[in-house]
């Protein structure tokens, strides 16, 4: 599955933030910009697989789950 965020990158002092607007709380940070864009891969992987995870209690046991692929 192939998903595609935005990356927004801000230089502070010695460090690089990056955040993503299309998922709330994701950000990153790191001594380049490339490990603040690795560091925010991580972290909005963590924040969907924590909100699938969140998201699928709640589903009844016989209700059919299947996947959707958004490309």
């Amino acid at each position: 599955m192939r998903n595609e965020f935005t990356a927004v990158v801000e230089q502070d002092e010695n460090w690089f933030v990056a955040y993503s607007p299309e998922i709330p709380g994701a950000n990153g940070q790191g001594r380049t910009k490339d490990e603040a864009i690795e560091s925010l891969r991580d972290a909005i992987l963590l924040i969907l697989e924590d909100r699938r995870e969140d998201g699928l209690r709640g589903a009844p046991h016989e209700a059919v789950r299947e996947m959707v692929v958004v490309e």
